[in-house]
C-alpha cells in the first residue's frame, strides 16, 4: 500500500477539501485526486463523495480513517527506530561481569539520556561482521589476533589495560601471598576452561604461556564463572586468572583470594572497535567518554602481547 496515498487520504479527510489538502501537502489538486483514486482502486471501495461543502467520507472512508492514521504512526516509528540519534546505541561486550561491562555502566551513569542496547557476541569475527552489517555500533575487543588484521573500514582505539590477578582457593600454595611474580607461577596449574581456541583471548594467553613458560589448562566444559569459582575453591592444586575489574561474587565459605601478579604485571588490552562510516552521534560521545576515563597504556612494569597495536 502506498503510504503517500494513505497520507493524502488522511489530509483530505482532515481538511474536508481536495484543494486545501493539496495546499497542505504542497502538491497540485490533480495529484491529490490521482493518489486518492489509486488508493480507492487498491482497496476496492470509494473513500469520498463530492458535496457542496467539499469532500465527505463515505462509510468505508470512515471505517478506514483510524487505520490509516495508525499506518502513518507505525511508519513514523519504524523510521525513527533506525534514524541516527533516535535508536539506542548498540554495543557488544564480552561478558556481563567483565571490565567492558563496567566501562559501559560508567558511560551510562555519565550519560543517562543516551539509550543503550548492550549485547554479548562470542568472538572477534562475529563482532566485526556485526559492526560492518550495522547490527551493532561498537564492540570491545583485544583488537585482533596475530595474522588476522582488522578490515580497513574498522577503526579501533585502546581504552583500557586491565591487570590480571591470580584467583586461588584458601588451601592453594600461594593463597597467603600479598602478591606473586610471574616467575612464581611457573609449575602451578592455571585452569581456564573459558579459553576457546581461535579467539582473541586464546591468542593472548598463548602469548603469555610462550613468554613466561606458564601452564594454562583449558580442559573440560565451561559451565560459567560460578562453577569455575566452586572448583577453584575446592581444589588446592588449581588457580585461575581474572581481570582486576571483573566483578565476582562468591559464598563466604569459599575463602577465595585475589592476588596481584607482578614483575611484570600482565595486562589485557581492551579496545573499542567501530565502523568508520557509522553516523550514530552517541558513538562519538562514547569514544570521548572512554578517552577521558582511559587508564594509561604501556605503564612501566607491565606486559602485554606484542601483536596489540596501541593507538
Amino acid at each position: 500500500m502506498d503510504l503517500e496515498a494513505v497520507r493524502t487520504f488522511v489530509t483530505v479527510a482532515e481538511a474536508g477539501q481536495f484543494q486545501k489538502a493539496a495546499a497542505d501537502l504542497s502538491i497540485t489538486q490533480q495529484a491529490v485526486s490521482k493518489r486518492i483514486a489509486t488508493l480507492e482502486r487498491t482497496l476496492g471501495v470509494r473513500l469520498f463523495t463530492r458535496a457542496p461543502r467539499g469532500a465527505e467520507l463515505t462509510i468505508d472512508g470512515q471505517a478506514f480513517l483510524p487505520h490509516a492514521r495508525e499506518l502513518l504512526r507505525v511508519a513514523e516509528r519504524a523510521v525513527a527506530s533506525v534514524r541516527p540519534g533516535r535508536r539506542p546505541l548498540r554495543v557488544d561486550v564480552l561478558a556481563s561481569r567483565s571490565a567492558q561491562s563496567g566501562l559501559m555502566r560508567g558511560f551510562h551513569r555519565a550519560h543517562p539520556e543516551i539509550d543503550l542496547d548492550v549485547v554479548m557476541l562470542f568472538d572477534i569475527e562475529t563482532a566485526v561482521a556485526a559492526i560492518r552489517s550495522g547490527a551493532i555500533d561498537a564492540s570491545f575487543r583485544a583488537v585482533a589476533a596475530p595474522g588476522r588484521p582488522l578490515p580497513e573500514d574498522i577503526e579501533s582505539v585502546r581504552v583500557l589495560d586491565e591487570q590480571l590477578q591470580l584467583l586461588t582457593g584458601p588451601a592453594h600454595a600461594l593463597a597467603g601471598a600479598g602478591s606473586v611474580t610471574v616467575a612464581q607461577l611457573a609449575g602451578h596449574r592455571i585452569w581456564m576452561p573459558g579459553v576457546v581456541p581461535g579467539t582473541e583471548w586464546a591468542a593472548y594467553y598463548d602469548d603469555l604461556v610462550a613468554e613466561f613458560g606458564l601452564t594454562i589448562e583449558a580442559t573440560g566444559p565451561n559451565f560459567g564463572s560460578d562453577a569455575l569459582l566452586d572448583t577453584v575453591a575446592d581444589t588446592p592444586a588449581l588457580a585461575t586468572f581474572m581481570g582486576e575489574q571483573t566483578r565476582l561474587v562468591w559464598p563466604a565459605g569459599h575463602g577465595l583470594r585475589r592476588i596481584p601478579v607482578t614483575d611484570p604485571t600482565p595486562v589485557y588490552p581492551h579496545s573499542l572497535l567501530w565502523h568508520r562510516d557509522n553516523p550514530h552521534p552517541a558513538l562519538a560521545t562514547l569514544r570521548a567518554h572512554l578517552a577521558a576515563t582511559a587508564a594509561g597504556h604501556d605503564a612501566a612494569g607491565t606486559w602485554r602481547p606484542g601483536w596489540v597495536i596501541p593507538r
